[in-house]
């Protein structure tokens, strides 16, 4: 059971928590985890976890829960790990997230409740990242299955299109309310984007298999090999199979291209692919698994982009062999939106930062195969639509960068097919869903959507938080019947 809290458990003043340096993350040194797929963050120890845990500050408005978009109860967990209640703070956090080992791990803490901490006026803000994760890992370790309880059953069913952070969020949130939850997936492993573009090093597999376990003991089913718009649609789904409602969760996975000669020669990958063929062919395990791709050993490679993806991508590439790395950004490094911490670690790893820098052609050789990019320097100028300066192309910059490999970087698009297969469902011109931003709910009565295929690319804890708004509008329309 929770500790209820009260009154505060730290024995430490609030002065003297200010003097107390934040807790570092334990990790992999650079050169050694520059050759291997293992987890870069090695995690708290108990002791550690408490220490960092008891810099928090225990704010009477805690603004850093208003900035988180799930809105997990920070101030309340870190007072459990204070006082030891390990089993408490991880019951506590999932009263509001149904996978904080996820989150713990690859959530943009500094964008959103650490961005809020009031600590970080002064001093770093308190690691709320890796509390999390320290608690969610600790429950995996000590929890009986047995323990976790089923809702009594409602009456109503529901189907989730995607079992990616948005559809495994909604299946969880909607479980507890005793709906049954059934989650259809294309692919043949779950997690969506949590496995299939996230490399192992930043998010093992078995922690994904672990929190999706934990939902199976809570009672949300899954099948795998379904792709909705063609194995089934989701007419069939309300109509014929007795779905009271469905929640399309299938993210943005329609990879984006710069548009510039020589994208299609041997050695240029999305990043969707790219990572695809690492994460779920296992590249990252040959020559145990004999994927066929490029071998990387020597080679030199390059990505396109400044965003998480293109860092997972890059990193990969390191550590599938290449000789050089390369990440090619048209901005400055304070433009990129990649997290702080994952570009840290690639320069540790020895990956080259190449900024105001835009590829405008591709070379190969007379076989069809990638040697090059020819490239041109940038500067800033005026802000943009997206607030970030817009980068200008120096006149007479040009110079070629030899490469054997690129992945494009450069975001995804909406896969038409539910879309497509899905009379009365109101898109908008980029053929993303039309979803109410607050309730998620589409044109369509009984269909909710959210995460990328309503918003395009974003974060995990976005997709998640729309998950969550999902949930509770689906809970009030299976109840009122309202719409």
């Amino acid at each position: 059971m929770t500790q209820t809290v009260n009154k505060s458990l730290n024995p430490l003043p609030l002065k003297e928590r200010m003097k107390v340096p934040r807790q570092p993350m334990p990790e992999q040194p650079p050169l050694l985890r520059a050759a291997n797929f293992g987890e870069v963050n090695l995690g708290y120890s108990e002791e550690l976890a408490r220490q960092e845990a008891a810099r928090c500050l225990e704010c009477a408005k805690p603004i850093c829960v208003n900035d988180c978009p799930v809105g997990v109860k920070v101030k309340e967990f870190v007072q459990l790990i204070v006082a030891g209640d390990f089993m408490g703070a991880a019951a506590k956090i999932r009263e509001d997230n149904v996978l904080p080992a996820i989150t713990g791990r690859v959530c943009p803490q500094e964008d959103h409740c650490e961005g809020g901490c009031l600590m970080g006026k002064k001093v770093t803000p308190l690691g709320i990242g890796y509390l999390e994760r320290f608690v969610a890992d600790y429950e995996q370790q000590h929890m009986d299955p047995k323990d976790i309880k089923k809702a009594p059953p409602s009456g109503k069913k529901v189907a989730i299109v995607g079992s990616g952070p948005s559809g495994l969020t909604a299946a969880g949130d909607l479980v507890q309310k005793g709906h049954e939850v059934h989650v259809f997936e294309a692919l043949h492993e779950l997690g969506g984007v949590l496995v299939y573009g996230i490399p192992e090093f930043r998010l093992p597999k078995q922690i994904i298999r672990e929190q999706i376990d934990y939902m199976r003991a809570m009672g949300v089913q899954f099948e795998t090999n379904v792709v909705v718009g063609k194995t089934v649609t989701i007419n069939e789904l309300m109509e014929g199979e007795g779905y009271d409602a469905v929640f399309i969760g299938t993210g943005a996975g329609l990879p984006q291209f710069m548009g510039i000669p020589g994208e299609h020669f041997n050695g240029v990958y999305s990043a969707n692919e790219f990572l695809t063929r690492i994460n779920l062919m296992h590249a990252y395990e040959f020559p145990k698994y004999d994927e066929p791709m490029v071998d990387f050993r020597g080679k030199d490679v390059a990505v396109i982009g400044g965003g998480n993806t293109a860092l997972d991508a890059i990193r990969s590439a390191l550590r599938l062999g290449a000789r050089k790395a390369y990440v090619l950004y048209r901005r400055s490094e304070a433009e990129m939106p990649a997290r702080k911490e994952e570009v840290k670690h690639a320069k540790q790893e020895g990956i080259e930062f190449h900024m105001l820098t835009a590829p405008v052609e591709f070379l190969a050789d007379d076989k069809g195969w990638l040697k090059a990019a020819r490239c041109v320097r940038m500067e800033l100028g005026e802000p943009d639509a997206s607030g970030r300066r817009r980068p200008v192309t120096i006149a007479g910059s040009e110079f070629d960068l030899p490469l054997s490999v690129a992945v494009i970087a450069i975001g995804t698009s909406a896969n038409p097919l539910i879309q497509s297969t899905t009379p009365g469902l109101a898109t908008n011109k980029r053929n993303y869903i039309e979803a109410d931003v607050m309730t998620q709910r589409t044109s369509r009565r009984g269909v909710f959507a959210g995460g990328d295929i309503v918003t395009g690319s974003a974060t995990v804890i976005l997709a998640m938080g729309a998950g969550r708004r999902a949930a509770k509008s689906i809970h009030e329309y299976l109840t009122t019947g309202s719409w």
